[in-house]
């Protein structure tokens, strides 16, 4: 009913406010003898964590992750393995200022879940937004390293990268030059230009919005008919991202100007000729990659004057204070990739079983037959 848990096999429940003591996940679900170790958690949260990339937050936080369960490494073993039982995992808030956000305690930011969560709860946190911030997606990522760890297993792999920011547009898809910039963008020289860009606008003082896509490899046949069509799970998750306002996968908005005979991908002996479905055919994958875009919107927490309410219903006029990116793009890029990741670890297990049942099927109706 709270909306806090994501999966139906691969479980996560995220936990924690912005300026509270610390942020978690509890993962249920996950297999047991997977590789696991706070390292490979950790690489995925540096690639997220605040102080880092084009425009980012004065806010410096560690995010160093701690295994509180769910792992343990047998006799013999050179690591720590999964055991099958809940994987918790708890990030502390080392930099928190919340004394920034004491003028803002009874007023109604623009572009925020103040009046909203007002709305619903009766009671909000107001500190830096409480449980509606960016910070959550730590947790998000952190589980979703150890949904990486599943997925390889089985040769799935998950990569995102900024393709606009601010208006400028990758025109190149080059993969090595996504560690090349801070940006995670795919065409350095058009990461120059969004460097540019932010400074602009920083100087402004005001945010960018922007794009990531997200691709896949993913083999067939996941995905569940009727209302858990795989595009449409993958969408639920990357919507459910604080500032992702837009999906598209495949082609996307491109498919209302086409012909079918255009947005139909021919099929040979060898396999697809085109993927303007994205990887998915009736909800289920079909063998090619995934191919996911989503549209980021611009920083609510601007300095610049606004006009709001408070909590009174009376008109006022406020500047956001506190530590703040100019845009979410580059560190939504590994939240994006997580939520994926997690998708396709609940499906993959889901399909693991429906496999598993199918052949026990088909054993016992041959022992019978014999």
């Amino acid at each position: 009913m709270a909306g806090n848990t994501f999966g139906t096999l691969f479980r996560v429940t995220t936990w924690g406010e912005s300026h509270g003591p610390a942020s978690g996940v509890v993962i249920d679900g996950c297999p047991p003898g997977i590789e696991l170790t706070e390292e490979i958690i950790q690489q995925e949260l540096d690639r997220r964590r605040p102080g880092k990339g084009g425009g980012a937050s004065p806010r410096q936080e560690p995010d160093r992750v701690e295994i509180l369960s769910g792992t343990f490494r047998p006799e013999g073993e050179d690591c720590e393995l999964t055991t099958g039982t809940p994987i918790s995992l708890i990030i502390f808030n080392k930099d928190a200022h919340s004394k920034s956000y004491d003028h803002l305690q009874n007023v109604f930011r623009p572009g925020h879940g103040d009046m909203t969560y007002q709305a619903k709860y009766g009671i909000r946190d107001h500190r830096g937004g409480g449980r509606a911030s960016a910070r959550e997606t730590a947790a998000r990522v952190a589980a979703g390293a150890v949904a990486s760890q599943l997925l390889r297993a089985h040769n799935i792999e998950v990569n995102g990268y900024t393709l606009a920011l601010g208006g400028v547009r990758a025109e190149g898809r080059d993969m090595a030059a996504i560690s090349q910039n801070p940006l995670f963008c795919p065409d350095n020289e058009a990461a120059r230009r969004m460097e540019e860009r932010i400074n602009e606008v920083r100087s402004q003082g005001d945010t960018l919005g922007g794009i990531v896509e997200i691709c896949a490899t993913c083999p067939p046949g996941l995905g569940e008919p009727v209302f858990d069509k795989l595009d449409g799970e993958l969408a639920r998750a990357l919507m459910s991202i604080g500032a992702v306002k837009g999906v598209e996968i495949g082609a996307g908005f491109r498919v209302a100007e086409m012909l079918g005979s255009e947005n139909n991908d021919p099929l040979s002996p060898a396999g697809f000729l085109g993927n303007n479905s994205g990887g998915i055919l009736a909800g289920i994958s079909n063998g090619e990659d995934l191919v996911m875009r989503v549209a980021v919107k611009p920083i609510p927490s601007i300095p610049r004057e606004q006009q709001t309410v408070n909590l009174a219903n009376e008109p006022v006029t406020i500047k956001v204070g506190g530590r703040h990116d100019i845009s979410a793009i580059p560190r939504i890029v590994p939240v994006c990739e997580a939520m994926v990741r997690l998708v396709l670890a609940d499906h993959l297990l889901r399909q693991l079983v429906l496999v598993a049942n199918r052949t026990a099927v088909s054993g016992n109706a041959s022992t019978e037959n014999g």
